[in-house]
Formats: structure tokens, C-alpha cells, sequence
């Protein structure tokens, strides 16, 4: 693999649904041995995760990543809080954003950068129920459109 070739692990797609993402933000991950060899095999979810920032630390929550199968004894809970390597500026940047009413830290991806792990987080701000509707009007007024324009083609 090429040294800036990406290669996706795992995508949230309901984050992109229920939020709008205002900035995206990559990260390093924390992780031990086991861990990334489960990664390469791709055994991981971001479903229910969520980014919260501690004491100046910003930490990934409820991120599953399976126990690796050989890893017998070294292997770590599936479930632990994982730390996010991003830079102090960037750090004091997300807090000062965050303290903004309704924006909050999204896992939107995990993928290998070369031989690294990363996680792709969006500053995010929750959708109202009619927004939701509003993007699967349009979605369906896309789809329609294409399936006219296949249709007058052939």
C-alpha cells in the first residue's frame, strides 16, 4: 500500500444523517498491539460512539473494536475510551466551538493513513426532525429526476 493511501475501516453514515457537519478534524488514536491487528481485519464500529473532551484530553467513547482472536491475554476491553492525538492548538480551538450552544465532537470514520489509524471527527450540530425530512425530500427528488433522465436515454 502506498504510503498516503487510505484504506476505510469503518464510516458512520447516521452521524451525516442525524447532524450537520460544520468542520472536520483528523486524528491519531491511542491503541495497543491487538487492537490494530483487529482493525486490519477490519472488526470495528463507530455506531454508537461519541468525542467528549477531558481535562484538555479528547477521548473516543463506546468505539467497539473486537477482541483480536490470537490475541488471547493481551487483548484490551473492546469498549475502553480511546485517546484522540490532535494538536493543543486544535484541541483549544474544539473547546472554544464547543461551548457554543448545540455543536458537539462526531467519529465520522476510521481509516489507515499508510501503516497509521485514523479517525475523521465532525464538529457537528444536531438535526431538528423537519430538517431530516427535508434531506430525504430532496434525496427522493434527486433519485426521481436520475430515474427520468435514464428513462428519456434509452
Amino acid at each position: 500500500m502506498a504510503k498516503g493511501a487510505e484504506r476505510l475501516i469503518a464510516n458512520n453514515k447516521k452521524a451525516r444523517h442525524d447532524y450537520f457537519i460544520e468542520d472536520t478534524y483528523e486524528a491519531g488514536i491511542v491503541l495497543h498491539g491487538t487492537e490494530v491487528k483487529s482493525l486490519r481485519q477490519g472488526h470495528c464500529s463507530i455506531k454508537e460512539s461519541f468525542v467528549r473532551i477531558d481535562h484538555g484530553e479528547v477521548m473516543i467513547y463506546g468505539m467497539h473494536i473486537s477482541p483480536y482472536e490470537k490475541g488471547n491475554i493481551f487483548n484490551k476491553d473492546p469498549l475502553r475510551p480511546k485517546k484522540l492525538m490532535l494538536h493543543k492548538y486544535e484541541i483549544n480551538k474544539l473547546i472554544g466551538k464547543i461551548k457554543e450552544k448545540g455543536l458537539t465532537l462526531v467519529p465520522l470514520r476510521v481509516y489507515f493513513k499508510g501503516s497509521l489509524v485514523k479517525v475523521e471527527i465532525g464538529l457537528a450540530r444536531g438535526k431538528k426532525l423537519y430538517d431530516k425530512r427535508q434531506d430525504i425530500a430532496k434525496r427522493d427528488m434527486k433519485r426521481e429526476s436520475e430515474r427520468d433522465f435514464k428513462v428519456r436515454i434509452r
